[in-house]
This record gives C-alpha cells, structure tokens and sequence, in this order.
C-alpha cells in the first residue's frame, strides 16, 4: 500500500512539474519540460537553451506597417482612346503579404546624411562619395533656365524636405542596405548590446571612460551581415549571456577571433546577438511592383467584412483629382502638370502649391497613413521589367527580378565571410537551389576560391548547373527591339511607378507602370524603402472577431493497469 502511495504521488509530481513547464509562450519547453535559459532565472546552467519570449514586432525608423491581402493588380488603370490596353498592365487577382514601408520618399536630408557618413569614414576615398552623389545634371533642358536647380536643389535647405531625385535604382539600392546597418547598429548601442555611443565616445566617467580606451575601435564600420556571422567584435554591457560556453571561459567568432568574456552576473560570459533574439531588424529596400501599387492604391480605407464598397483609380477616393471635402474643396490633391504647360496654376490661386517637387510631407496621406503616392516624384521599385511580369509571376507575392547569391567565404574552415574594402560582404551566384550535402558543400568551398567554376564530371557539386539568375523566368517577351534594332527592355530594365510633377493625371493611377534603365537616373524619379514584415500578417486585432485559442492541455503521466 505503502508502495502503491509513493508511486501515485511521485506520478502526480511529475505531472504537475510537466504542467507548469508547458503553458503556452511561457517560459520552459512544451515538448521536453525544460526551463529555458533566461536572464531572470536562478537555475540557468551552460548549455540551456535560450528563447526570445518577450519579442514584440515594429516598424524601423520612418516606416509605418501596411497590413497585405487580395489585390487586383492593374485593376485600378483608366482606359484611356489611343493607348493600347495590355501595353502598361494585366489584371490579376494576387496576394500581396503584410509589410513596412516608408511614410514618405526619400529626401534630400536623408541623402545628405548618407553622403556625410561616407566622407566621415572614409575621408580619402574620392570615389566612393562620387559614386553616391545624385546626378544634379538631370535638371538641365536646353531650353529651360534650370541652372539654379542643378547648383540648389540637393545641398540649400530650401529644399532639406523635398524628395532627392537624380538617384539610380542601383544608388537608391544601395542606399538601402546602408540605411539597415546604420538602424540596426543605432538599435544595438542604444540597447547596450554593443558598445554604447557615450562609451564608445570615451565621454563617461571612471568605468566608462577606461572601457572605452579598452574598446578597439572597429577596422571598418558596423554591418549588420558582418556581425550576426561573428565578424564584429565588440560587446556592450546587456550584450546577451552565452549559455553555450562555460562560465569564465572566452566565446570565438565565426572568424576564429577570440572574444573576452565580459563580467556580468555569476560572471556569465557574453556574445553578439542573433536573429534569434529579435532584436535585428529585417533589411530596408526598395518595395516590389505589387507591394507599391497595393500600398498606394489604399482600400483598406474602403473595405468593411471584406467588402470594397468603393473602387479608387487614384489614391484617393473619387474620380477627379481636386478635394470633394467642404474645407479643401477643389484643392488639387497631388503634385502633377495638369494640363500641358500648366505645372502650378495662375499666381494668386496657385492649385498644387508646387512648381517642381513639393516637400515630402504635403497634401493629406492615403488611407495607411502615406505620403505622395502620387504625384511629386515618380519612385524606383525593386522589378525588372516586362510587360507581361503578372501573367507569369506568382500569385502570392509577386516578383519578377531574383538574382540569387550567397555571401562569399573567406575562410570555409571558419564560415568567416569575405568582406570589401567598406566592410559589405562580397556576393557571388548562388551554389544550388536546394540544401547541398555536406559533401557538396565541402567541395563547393574548396573550389569557390577558383575564380573560374567549370563542372568537374567527377565531382558531386554541379554549381554552374544551377542558374542562379532568375529574371527572365517564364518570360514570354525576354527583349523588345525598337525599329532600329535597339534593345529598349533587358534585364537591368526596372520599373518605376506614380507619376511626377511633369506627368499628366493618367500618370498618378497607381496601376500604371513604366521603365528605365536601374544605372539611369532623372529629375522626375525618386523611391522609398520598404521592409519584410514577419509573424502574423494581422497587425491589429482591435475590435475584430477571433477565435479563442484553447488553453494548452497539461502532460498525462501514464500509470498503466
């Protein structure tokens, strides 16, 4: 009996410790029991296994969240007498998933502050500031008095709020990643996980100040790539605990760099945050055709229980261009010509304000809280271009442009990457488009340092097999010839969409769509950046119906019969 006891409550032990392990996002394994390592808990021992419980999404610096869904693609475009209908846009139904974007387009102060980083780090490098510079030299006309544009527009504040333009696809790209590494190091430092700016600065006082003169200032500025591999070498006091390395002893890189194991509670060492912690944001760049003309054409505003009870060509409701509201009645609503020599109005009643560009805040935002999605500069999106892009593209999340790479390996042994001269990683085609064996992936790395990759029959990697360059995929049109035999669409043809302060009103129906070459550039094309939203793509539940999630059943010992 005595026995029979005992095994009941050691069975019910059991059972409730299991119980209190398993709830739901709580803070122990639902599959194992065990407690996660955490840095609240008494009981962390080295190699427990840490999760980030406590991650909350949002939106980085200047982005506001578009919640995705269905989109017509196309389905907003005027039929205008003249113009062939399928020659700017299919209609097809597609899902565009939820995402960030930027509030507004890129402005010159925005641009002014990359070019100030580039001559601050790297003083003598003529030609890294040359390459980023916009071309001024857009503005000329011959015969057109633009000369105080070409001198003014980008540097005199003046113009600080007004879109940049004379930027690349290429630039605007690139600009891009520059913009993540400098939020997410800004993100970092402001958290204490790397060294923070008064440390780093050596402006503290006593232990701060001594830790900033032991702080080895960083060879090259901080890239976000570069640091989840392990490449860079620095950590702040709330840098996170490393449970998978004895207390004492000293973390590596992925580069074989030993690092110091910082003081902290029980003396835990420290190590570089991951993805998984959540605390590095996913990369700006620029959105895709569909994700722009969802985001710009803005029926969320209109749309009720799934219901659209009202259509827009602008994005705006209404079918004329001008305020139907009592106090901005007959307003024109965006920046545009508006009729041929007509760019601002009679003096005294001027009717968009503007007579190029207007400041990037201006006229009232579309119904996700953006800014000139219409009118005042045209904006480079990601796709290369086709007329035909959305009868071939994918029905979820369309795209046409993916040119798959991976990051270079410096050291194979290692995993240390390959960086340039400015810190970036150097990209290469991508290897193969499944999982490689780690036969094939050893093998792979002792070739890649080959600069020509030729197929070894013998050899069980087939990298150069692989096509890695994927924007003529399903292409029913892969080059359009002009009557003189010029190419006009390839592969580095990108699309760009909006309409300007020189385009007529057809230009703003967010379902057209035009093309340049991604190294041209033009006073009339700008851009915003866009981010991947990921988790659940609701943003938010407020006031709408969900189920009720049951709460998780506790662990069953059995005691058998």
């Amino acid at each position: 009996m005595k026995k029979l006891l005992l095994y009941s409550f050691t069975c019910l032990s059991l059972a409730a410790l299991l119980t209190s392990c398993s709830s739901k996002g709580g803070n122990s394994s639902s599959k194992t029991g065990i407690p996660y390592a955490d840095r609240k808990s008494k009981n962390n021992q080295s190699g427990a296994f840490a999760v980030a419980t406590q991650y909350k999404r949002a939106p980085g610096p200047g982005l506001i969240p578009i919640e995705g869904g269905v989109l017509v693609v196309g389905g907003s475009a005027i039929e205008v007498a003249g113009v062939e209908p399928n020659i700017y846009n299919y209609k097809r139904q597609v899902t565009v998933p939820s995402f960030y974007m930027d509030e507004t387009e890129v402005s010159n102060t925005d641009w002014l502050e990359y070019l100030h980083w580039i001559r601050y780090n790297y003083p003598e490098d003529r030609e890294f500031y040359y390459n980023e510079l916009p071309d001024t030299l857009v503005w000329r006309r011959a015969l057109s008095y633009n000369e105080p544009y070409v001198d003014n527009y980008l540097r005199h504040p003046a113009y600080r709020d007004y879109p940049v333009v004379g930027v690349s696809w290429e630039q605007a790209s690139r600009y891009c990643e520059w913009r993540t590494s400098r939020a997410n190091e800004f993100i970092l430092r402001e958290k204490g996980i790397l060294t923070d700016y008064k440390t780093l600065a050596g402006n503290g006082k006593g232990h701060a100040a001594t830790t900033a003169a032991a702080t080895p200032k960083p060879d090259k500025p901080f890239n976000t790539d570069a640091y989840l591999n392990g490449q860079y070498d620095d950590k702040g006091k709330n840098a996170p605990i490393d449970y998978n390395t004895k207390s004492g002893a000293a973390t590596s890189t992925a580069g074989g760099t030993a690092a110091p194991a910082s003081g902290g509670k029980n003396n835990q060492p420290r190590r570089t945050a991951t993805l998984e912690d959540g605390v590095i944001m996913q990369p700006y760049r620029l959105p895709t055709e569909a994700e722009w003309e969802y985001a710009a054409l803005g029926l969320i505003g209109n749309t009720e229980y799934e219901n659209i009870n009202q259509n827009k060509i602008y994005p705006w409701n209404g079918l004329g261009v001008s305020s139907a509201k009592k106090k901005t009645r007959g307003m024109i609503q965006a920046n545009f010509k508006r009729a041929p020599g007509d760019y601002m109005g009679v003096g005294g009643s001027l009717n968009d304000k503007g007579d190029l560009t207007v400041p990037v805040i201006q006229y009232a935002p579309n119904d996700f809280g953006l800014y000139n999605m219409a009118g005042n500069v045209n904006e480079w999106v990601n796709d290369v271009y086709r007329t035909g892009t959305f009868t071939d593209a994918d029905a979820f999340n369309p795209y046409r442009g993916n040119y798959f790479t991976n990051k270079k390996l410096e050291d194979s042994q290692s995993g240390k990457i390959a960086l340039d001269k400015y810190g970036n990683p150097i990209k290469e085609n991508a290897y193969a488009g499944r999982k490689q064996t780690w036969a094939e992936k050893q093998a792979q790395a002792k070739r890649s340092d080959s600069i020509s990759k030729s197929t070894d029959p013998q050899s069980p990697v087939a990298s150069t097999s692989y096509q890695a360059d994927q924007r003529g995929y399903r292409d029913r049109q892969n080059i359009l010839l002009n009557e003189e035999g010029v190419t006009l669409v390839n592969d580095k043809s990108r699309v760009y969409k909006g309409g300007s302060w020189n385009d007529m009103a057809y230009w703003l129906n967010p379902a057209t769509r035009r093309f340049m070459q991604q190294d041209e550039s033009s006073a009339e094309v700008g851009f915003r950046c866009a981010m991947t939203m990921l988790g659940a793509p609701e943003i938010s539940t407020a006031g709408k119906r969900n189920f009720k999630n049951p709460p998780q059943k506790p662990y069953r010992v059995s005691r058998g019969k």
